[in-house]
């Protein structure tokens, strides 16, 4: 029999894997497998490193925190924190919700319907909004079901494709394995989910254990943290070495959607890959659900509990996520990666600085390691929307620019120098 204590972690990294596990993530492991190669465990790390390491540093985060998305960077300053969080709920509701709507038609419309994405698109966020504005209890009931049914799909595909094929890889496409696979991991938007989504479990712990101690449920988010960062672990790995198995069945130039749809279809048959296509769609639904409502939430929040605030920000994201959803998956990616060349560092960074100890974080120590990474992004974000040439002397200067992570080494460095200044000088003492 399971303890209560126990009980309690699996329902609650359950819930983690939920809020994590979008529909669209799925549709990035097998293309980077696929392209790999023999590389693929090399690419893979990378992968898991910013698509499951770092999300899970920042529920760790949470863990400490237990406050809001508002409380990561309030220690550089209130204004800071409010225009970062405002600008991770814009590119949420720009960005991943609307690649949810793209995901449906291209997996679960087009290849039964010869209908426009924009039409797929209109009902689809004419149906997100109704559920928005009534917090309908049926996509809890859907959450519930649905994945566990997609997570024994996926199993099913990646032990089948294991015993099915021969350890036989081609050759990577990829110059610098590692790097491209961290930055392919930005895509999957879990490091913003972690701060966003990791608020969002502190408000059900503190609802329902109310009488917990501060200890108690640092414990519970920490081990089901860690519980739900193991699954995607497994999942995202399994799915990159069976991309890479089965590089020689499909086109080079095959789309992720038609990638995912074609592997389920070799390795369980065309009426496992309808009931596929079906699941990955309704789970697309209550991710973007999810995205419009927190949002609306937010922007409420900041005007004083206004209905009529929140009316306006779900039609405006409805709005934006037919505009956006329309467009193909790829072209989606491709435009997200500006603002994730942006956003993302800062992001890791924050989260890095709320699991230090709080002596080795003070306010100064914040300011001068978000500013630094600030800094030391830009090229990475102009190199990434195609300045690369102008960039070039730059990047021999900066260490890691040429792997578009030119932020990391001085943001580390000037952790470290901040921290010492902090330590010569007596007058200044921690931030709690």
């Amino acid at each position: 029999m399971l303890t209560k204590e126990t009980k309690e972690v699996l329902v609650t990294a359950f819930a983690l894997f939920s809020l994590f596990f979008g529909a669209g993530n799925l549709i990035l492991p097998p293309l980077l497998g696929n392209k790999s190669g023999e590389l693929w465990w090399l690419v893979a790390l990378g992968f898991c490193a910013s698509a499951v390491l770092i999300p899970i540093m920042g529920i760790m985060a949470h863990a400490k925190l237990q406050g809001t998305i508002f409380d990561f960077g309030k220690k550089v300053s209130p204004t800071f924190s409010l225009i970062y969080s405002l600008l991770i709920y814009a590119i949420s509701i720009s960005l991943p919700s609307p690649r949810t709507a793209a995901v449906t038609h291209e997996m679960a419309i087009q290849p039964f319907f010869d209908s426009p994405p924009l039409l797929t698109s209109i009902v689809y966020f004419s149906l997100v909004f109704v559920f928005v504005i009534n917090r309908s209890k049926i996509l809890n009931i859907l959450g519930k079901l649905l994945t566990p049914a997609i997570i024994l799909i996926l199993f099913l595909i990646i032990g089948t494709a294991l015993f099915s094929y021969d350890f036989a890889f081609g050759d990577t496409v990829f110059q610098n394995p590692f790097s491209d696979g961290i930055l392919e991991g930005y895509q999957t938007f879990d490091a913003i989910g972690a701060v966003v989504v990791g608020g969002v479990i502190i408000i059900s712990i503190n609802l329902k254990k109310k009488e917990a101690t501060y200890e108690e449920k640092k414990v519970l988010i920490r081990r089901s943290g860690w519980l739900a960062g193991l699954s995607l672990f497994l999942i995202y790995a399994g799915l990159i070495v069976t991309g890479a198995l089965m590089h020689g069945e499909f086109n080079a130039d095959i789309s992720r959607t038609a990638l995912l749809s074609g592997i389920s279809t070799k390795t369980l048959g065309g009426t496992a890959n309808l009931f596929l296509s079906i699941l990955v769609s309704l789970a697309c639904f209550t991710t973007a659900v999810g995205i419009v409502t927190g949002t609306a939430d937010f922007i409420k929040y900041r005007f004083h509990d206004s209905h009529a605030v929140y009316l306006t920000t779900a039609i405006l994201g409805c709005i934006l996520g037919v505009v956006m959803g329309q467009f193909n998956v790829g072209y989606i990616i491709a435009v997200a990666l500006p603002a994730l060349m942006f956003i993302y560092p800062i992001t890791i960074v924050l989260i890095l600085l709320n699991i230090v100890p709080d002596k080795l974080a003070s306010e100064k120590v914040f300011r001068a390691v978000v500013i630094t990474t600030i800094i030391f992004s830009i090229p990475d974000f102009l190199g990434s929307i195609g300045f690369t040439e102008a960039l070039s002397n730059i990047q021999k200067i900066i260490p890691l620019s040429g792997y578009s992570l030119g932020w990391v080494l001085p943001a580390g460095v000037v952790f470290v120098i901040a921290n010492l200044l902090h330590k010569n000088n007596p007058k200044t003492t921690p931030a709690s």
